[in-house]
């Protein structure tokens, strides 16, 4: 029953876009609309990356679940940098490494089985992440004085994303040769769709939860003024759990059939793609549109680095139970709280000076 309504659900993608172009419904219904949009998507993006998983191993699995789910996350960051809300930007990317930590992760561990993960990969993904995190440091750290948008900040956040886009080369190429040797490909799931087939319906479900969460994102801001929250929470929250829609259906849904090891692969997988290549990728990208800074606030870093450091002590053993997830969803509550406390930066507004930000490329061009 449940998977028939899912699949009648897969309508409301195309009904939201039409309805978004094609009349004027208000930012609240486009969000509810949309939201509820997104909601069999992420199972369709979970379907397909299951079976992808029963003929690639569920390392290999869950990056690809990685790949595709993060593709609307980097379309809607890059449609906020066009808008010049950078703080959003930021926000919704760092809400998104601790959502996949913390939250995805959290729930998948909770809702299965006790069962034993893949330990080295679960390392190779913190590994990763630490890294981020240590080289986030070096812009951001002067971005808490001042304008973190400012050209100086901005050029050093150059390397710095040079950096961690070699880190995930070398990362996933390892990983990817390693689960390639581990797993075996069989014809014994006979019920499992063909590797194209699941790839095709991850490229084309992927497209439309892009459009999907455009809209969404669009509307959102506007929602959220209505009960008074703060742009930072909007994005680093709200946003960031929208964008990992994706994330979010795949590993539940895979994790609710005890498949946990493929759910952890996922949510992990994720929270490193978007720390060392999403990020990265983001900040290199802008430099096309409106330059971005890695000019990350404190509790942006200390929420990613406790995020981190929590959920490594929770998976030490390289053992999943609900106890383990249920501690990664509080640690996720206790952020969730910061990120409201922190409200919005005070010493520098959001778009404060788009000609300031501007002449961040004329004053890169004349270094």
């Amino acid at each position: 029953m449940v998977r028939r309504v899912l699949f009648v659900g897969l309508l409301l993608g195309p009904l939201t876009i039409v309805l978004h172009y094609a009349t004027d419904l208000g930012a609240t219904a486009e969000f509810v609309l949309a939201a509820a949009a997104l909601i069999p998507l992420a199972w369709l993006i979970g379907e397909a990356t299951e079976h992808a998983a029963e003929r690639t191993g569920p390392g290999i699995g869950g990056f690809l679940n990685a790949t595709f789910g993060n593709a609307p996350e980097l379309i809607i960051a890059l449609i906020a940098v066009n808008d010049g809300l950078t703080e959003v930007v930021r926000g919704s990317l760092t809400g998104s490494v601790v959502g996949n930590l913390l939250l995805v992760l959290g729930f998948s561990l909770f809702l299965a089985r006790r069962d034993a993960l893949d330990r080295l990969s679960s390392f190779l993904s913190f590994a990763a992440i630490a890294v981020a995190i240590l080289l986030f440091l070096i812009p951001a750290i002067p971005s808490w004085h001042g304008d973190p948008n400012r050209h100086e900040i901005v050029v050093l956040s150059v390397p710095v994303s040079i950096v961690l886009l070699v880190v995930y080369g070398v990362v996933t190429l390892y990983s990817l040769r390693r689960h390639r040797e581990l797993h075996v490909a069989t014809d014994e799931a006979v019920d499992a769709w063909t590797l194209n087939r699941s790839l095709l319906v991850l490229g084309a479900t992927t497209v439309v939860t892009a459009l999907v969460a455009e809209i969404l994102v669009g509307s959102l801001e506007e929602f959220a003024h209505k009960v008074g929250l703060s742009e930072f929470f909007v994005s680093a929250v709200i946003v960031a759990i929208v964008g990992n829609a994706a994330e979010h259906g795949g590993a539940v849904i895979v994790a609710r059939r005890g498949k946990v090891k493929l759910a952890a692969e996922i949510a992990l997988s994720s929270a490193a793609q978007v720390a060392v290549f999403l990020i990265p990728a983001v900040v290199l990208l802008s430099w096309l549109i409106d330059p971005l800074s890695l000019g990350f606030r404190p509790v942006e870093i200390f929420a990613l680095a406790g995020g981190l450091a929590v959920t490594v002590v929770a998976l030490w053993g390289g053992r999943a139970s609900p106890a383990r997830g249920a501690v990664l969803l509080v640690a996720y509550a206790v952020i969730v709280v910061a990120f409201y406390v922190a409200g919005d930066r005070t010493d520098h507004p959001e778009g404060a000076s788009a000609n300031a930000r501007g002449s961040l490329v004329s004053g890169y061009v004349a270094t």
